[in-house]
């Protein structure tokens, strides 16, 4: 007996009919995402190179200028002080804040470590602390008329050098950013170094291999997509230096100018001297800047061979 085959068994499907329009579902699902993006992440953008395009005359009102904005900005002392001022930063803050919480993080995860829970909410507690907090907080011990400076220089009769002075504040807003995100970035190579396959670990003893050949081997290869990703966090923050500064300012009037970061100057630039036309020009020139730091710190970090 012939084994009956279900109804339909064997066709092909009807061909799409010529007008037949595809579905829309799926971007109705993610309708409210794009509005919102468009919202607040476009439409600033499209807004501020408007901005950008021209310039507040005291006669005339708003008239267009092109990329004369663009051409005083690549001139301006002040802009380029700033700008160097946070490159210096991000040469020497970042690697520092970088290897200190790697150590932190190879530390915590080499299981030697006693108290390992302890030390690791201990290190990550910083970055749970508002930055004007902080800020302030640190503020306070670099006084030397009423904070710990001043306390220490009274009752140890030193002279321990101004934090807040003009030659001293660029590294202690160093060292306020570093006590802030070491704990962040560590949390995330901590995270990297405990996925690592053990049976990579099991290879390396039966070969005889040390701690420092398992860290150089090992764990720093395969946390290689971490370091990239905290090290470009890290310089898109340098370059967003704001809070530091702005705060200090009223502590050290004298070595915290208007312009102390392009973030500064540009809050200084928009709500102090009303230029806001400039402002804007000159935050979209420290947004391309960065960009173009970020992702080539991110194509070099993740070529291979380097």
């Amino acid at each position: 007996m012939a084994l009956l085959s279900p109804p339909g068994a064997g066709r092909r499907p009807a061909p799409r009919r010529p007008g037949h329009r595809p579905r829309w579902t799926g971007l109705g699902f993610v309708s409210p995402f794009l509005i919102v993006f468009a919202l607040v992440f476009l439409a600033p953008i499209a807004y501020s190179v408007y901005l950008s395009l021209y310039r507040d005359q005291l006669i005339g009102g708003n008239h267009f200028v092109g990329l004369d904005n663009y051409r005083q900005a690549f001139t301006d002392h002040e802009f380029w002080s700033g700008l160097g001022r946070v490159g210096l930063f991000l040469v020497i803050q970042v690697p520092v804040m970088l290897g200190l919480a790697l150590l932190a993080a190879l530390a915590l995860d080499s299981g030697r470590l006693y108290g390992r829970n302890f030390f690791r909410v201990s290190i990550f507690l910083p970055y749970a602390v508002p930055a004007v907090v902080a800020t302030l907080m640190w503020g306070f011990m670099y006084g030397n008329r009423f904070g710990l400076v001043a306390s220490l220089n009274e009752h140890l009769h030193t002279s321990i050098p101004d934090p807040l002075g003009p030659h001293w504040v660029t590294a202690a807003i160093g060292n306020i950013v570093t006590w802030e995100f070491t704990g962040y970035n560590m949390l995330i190579f901590y995270a990297a170094l405990r996925v690592i396959p053990e049976a990579l670990y099991e290879a390396a003893e039966i070969d005889g291999a040390g701690q420092w050949r398992v860290i150089t081997a090992i764990k720093l290869p395969a946390i290689r997509g971490a370091l990239v990703i905290a090290t470009v966090f890290s310089v898109i923050g340098t370059f967003q230096l704001f809070n530091e500064p702005s705060i200090l300012k009223a502590l050290a009037p004298n070595a915290i100018s208007t312009y102390f970061t392009p973030n500064l100057y540009t809050y200084s630039l928009s709500f102090a001297g009303q230029q806001h036309n400039y402002a804007a020009t000159v935050a979209i020139v420290m947004g391309l800047v960065t960009m173009a730091v970020a992702y080539t710190v991110q194509v070099r970090g993740m070529r291979k061979g380097v």
